[in-house]
């Protein structure tokens, strides 16, 4: 899982990421360029002066009550800025970082409370999944914990072909989205039958979940919308329960580098490497079978 928060003076995001890349004269003589590798136990960060010369720190990701963040307090020192101060952004040409944030979280199980939405009589489909065994002689099979933790199935049928079998039941829908609202749930996976050929009742479902106050919304039609509906399931609970999580992270270090009136805007950097359009927030880039996701966020000064 890559993060990258990227941090220009200038315009546009560009996929240069190497400590030897040209800047013009005057800005290698007043501003500092950071290139940072946050993973779960270190943060290590090279760093090169306003007179071209690079640096190294390495810091523990996580310090509780030495400091908040480690790519944060790494460039503080490097400017010489106090623990928690803000951050001189004027003083920053760029700031390149790439975080295993979202990839922690999956491995530890420490992602948002998520709720699946899927067709009626397909509640247990992704836990059923392929039923593929990958030691065909284990006596005791041990099935891996499913991401969503509760299942409201939504009355809807679609064909194939695109064709309504049957027609969304709203108000039924509605009721079981206020089943998970009650239990604290905030983020759904909505996963319908055919809804690449006809993505109409997600549209409508993912519509009413935001209306009733869900802060992640995922939708399958959106996320991933091919046939297999196994595969793209997984892809969207995976999408709706680390999407949060990622957000966060984006938000807090982008708002911290933008602290001198930057606009803020990003871009989603997807498994097999393409850029797509995203908020800063960052969707967690969507990969079809389930591999490393990863998202590019940028804070730029106004042209």
């Amino acid at each position: 899982m890559n993060v990258l928060i990227p941090l220009f003076r200038g315009s546009g995001i560009g996929p240069e990421s190497n400590p030897s890349e040209q800047l013009d004269e005057n800005t290698l003589m007043t501003q500092w360029q950071f290139w940072i590798d946050r993973g779960g136990t270190f943060t290590d960060i090279v760093a090169r002066d306003p007179q071209g010369k690079l640096h190294a720190r390495k810091l523990l990701s996580e310090n509780p009550g030495v400091y908040d963040d480690a790519a944060l307090e790494g460039i503080r020192q490097f400017l010489g800025v106090a623990s928690g101060a803000a951050i001189p952004a004027e003083r920053i040409s760029a700031v390149k970082m790439g975080t295993t944030v979202a990839t922690n979280a999956l491995l530890e199980r420490k992602g948002e409370r998520t709720a699946l939405v899927i067709t009626g009589g397909l509640g247990d489909q992704l836990e059923i999944g392929y039923q593929a065994r990958p030691d065909i002689f284990a006596r005791k099979v041990v099935k891996p914990d499913m991401l969503y933790t509760h299942v409201v199935e939504a009355a809807e049928r679609v064909r194939a072909d695109g064709t309504v079998e049957a027609p969304l039941d709203v108000a039924a829908l509605r009721r079981g989205l206020q089943g998970a609202l009650d239990e604290g749930i905030r983020a759904v996976a909505i996963v319908f039958m055919h809804s690449y050929a006809f993505p109409a009742h997600e549209q409508a479902a993912a519509k009413l979940a935001r209306e009733m106050g869900f802060a992640q919304v995922s939708a399958r039609h959106e996320v991933s919308p091919l046939i297999k509906l196994v595969g793209r399931g997984d892809t969207t609970v995976a999408d709706a329960y680390l999407s949060p999580i990622l957000r966060r992270y984006v938000e807090k270090v982008a708002g911290a580098l933008a602290a001198v009136g930057t606009r803020q805007s990003a871009i989603a950097k997807t498994a097999p490497g393409g850029l797509v359009s995203s908020p800063l927030a960052g969707e967690v880039a969507r990969s079809a079978g389930g591999g490393a996701e990863s998202a590019t966020g940028g804070a730029h000064p106004p042209p």
